[in-house]
Formats: structure tokens, C-alpha cells, sequence
């Protein structure tokens, strides 16, 4: 049997919440008054859990531990931080450094996030549902590498950087993406479905974006050179993946595609995908 713990939130906190630790496979091994226990820091000081949330814990029929967030957690930063396996849902916005670092498991959200989400992510499953902040699926402050792994999805728009520094996985964005997208991109697959800001690929070295708004091609830098050799194949399994996720991707392997490759400013071979 595995458990599912619903933290349900009572009132939001006056300063910013760490909340990196609490984990479906941490609490799974805990009863109710031991999770209240826990403590978390607010601010500069430490609180325990229950001052912040009403805690519960039933046994489900579910194949994973799970842990449900019931409230706004805009003020919460790390929801998911490191987490290894089992699913987190939250029904509201998180904080920043949403999915942090997590390799396996599955991380839902229902509001939107900020800034860094999914930053050094390696493996799992991170969704949101509304928009993210800068520097999303990205690398940390002093870090060399971004993304590692996974897949991300963002219903909504993303901030400035989303991509920056991605070295594997696929990060899929049905709505709009800021300036600098997929900027010192390493390797990876990043999709938009909506518009992009300015200086996208800038710096990039390897990796695929792929464009699927109909009339919202980017701008592209002159830096960035168009491709001369046919790649269907290629395109026909990338576009198949894609199409998966549903949403501006649906129609994606019947439409064709023109590729720029670059950033030849950097050395680099990546590839920008307009499909058309």
C-alpha cells in the first residue's frame, strides 16, 4: 500500500517558506503528529510544519507514495526540491525553484511557478499548468549546467532564460517565451507553441527549438545560418514525440519545417525549427 499525506495549508506566511525535504518518499515513513513536528524555515526562523499546514494520512490504492499540497504556496520556495520518486501535486502556484534538482517522480502544479523551476532538473515528470518565472529549466546561480533530464511542461508563458544552459531533456511551453530562450543551450529539445522574445539561441551550442505557432516565427540572428541537408527523418520521429503532449503540438508531424543552425558566433550546431 502506498500513502498519500495532504498538507493543507492555514494561512499564508508573512516571509518566504524553504519547504526543500519534504518529500513523498521522506514522509511516507511518518505518521501525522511526526510530520507536524518537521520544521521548515521562514525567514531566518525555523517553524514546525503544523503552524503552517493541517497535515493528514491515509493509506491508497495508488502504485506511488504521494504528497498533495491543498492551498496557495506563491510564498513557498523548493516545492519538490531533490525529490527522487513518488508524485506531488499542488493545487495552487508554487514559489521558486519548483522541481529543483528532482530526477525522478512526478511534480504537478496547478498554478503557476517562479523563477527557476525545474532548474538542474535530471529526470521525472514537472508540470505546470500557468506561467513560470525567469530562468526556468535552467542552471543555478554559479552552476555550468542547466536541465539534465526529464521533461518539463508549462501550459502557460516563460520568463526570461527559460532554457539557459540546458544540457538534456525536452521542455515544452504551449504559450509565449521571453527574450534570451534557450540561451548557451547545450543539448536538449525545447518546443513553443506561442511567440518569442528577441536574442533567441544566443550563445547556443547544440540542441533543437522547435517553433510551432503558425505566423509567430521568431526573429533570428544572423548568427544563425539556414540548413542546406534535409532532415524528414529526423523531424518525422522529433515532431511524433512532440505530438504526444497534445495542445500546438497536435499537428506538428503532418507540416513541414525550415532549419537555422547556429550559434556559428559560438562554434555551435544547434538548430532553430520553424514549422510551416
Amino acid at each position: 500500500m502506498s500513502i498519500l499525506t495532504t498538507l493543507t495549508l492555514k494561512q499564508a506566511p508573512a516571509l518566504r517558506v524553504d519547504l526543500r525535504g519534504l518529500t513523498p518518499a521522506a514522509l511516507a515513513a511518518l505518521s501525522a503528529s511526526e510530520i507536524e513536528r518537521l520544521t521548515v524555515t521562514h525567514g531566518t526562523q525555523t517553524l514546525p510544519l503544523a503552524e503552517l499546514f493541517g497535515v493528514a494520512c491515509v493509506e491508497s490504492t495508488g502504485d506511488t507514495d504521494e504528497l498533495r499540497f491543498v492551498g496557495d504556496l506563491s510564498r513557498f520556495d523548493r516545492v519538490g526540491w531533490q525529490m527522487t520518486g513518488g508524485l506531488i501535486r499542488v493545487d495552487g502556484s508554487v514559489g521558486d525553484y519548483a522541481g529543483g534538482g528532482m530526477s525522478a517522480g512526478e511534480l504537478q502544479v496547478a498554478g503557476s511557478a517562479g523563477a527557476l523551476a525545474a532548474c538542474e532538473m535530471s529526470g521525472g515528470m514537472l508540470t505546470i499548468s500557468g506561467d513560470v518565472g525567469e530562468f526556468a529549466a535552467s542552471t543555478l546561480p554559479g552552476s555550468m549546467d542547466g536541465m539534465r533530464g526529464g521533461t518539463f511542461i508549462v501550459k502557460g508563458n516563460a520568463g526570461a532564460r527559460f532554457g539557459d544552459r540546458m544540457r538534456r531533456g525536452t521542455a515544452l511551453v504551449f504559450g509565449d517565451a521571453s527574450d534570451f530562450l534557450a540561451s548557451r543551450m547545450v543539448a536538449g529539445t525545447i518546443a513553443i507553441g506561442g511567440a518569442a522574445g528577441s536574442h533567441v539561441g544566443y550563445g547556443m551550442r547544440r540542441g533543437s527549438v522547435v517553433f510551432a505557432a503558425n505566423g509567430a516565427a521568431p526573429e533570428i540572428a544572423n548568427t544563425f545560418v539556414p540548413a542546406v541537408a534535409d532532415a524528414q527523418v529526423f523531424w518525422q520521429l522529433l515532431s511524433r514525440d512532440l505530438a504526444r503532449h497534445g495542445g500546438p503540438f497536435t499537428g506538428l508531424p503532418a507540416r513541414g519545417i525550415r532549419r537555422h543552425l547556429g550559434d556559428v558566433a559560438a562554434g555551435g550546431k544547434g538548430e532553430l525549427i520553424v514549422a510551416c
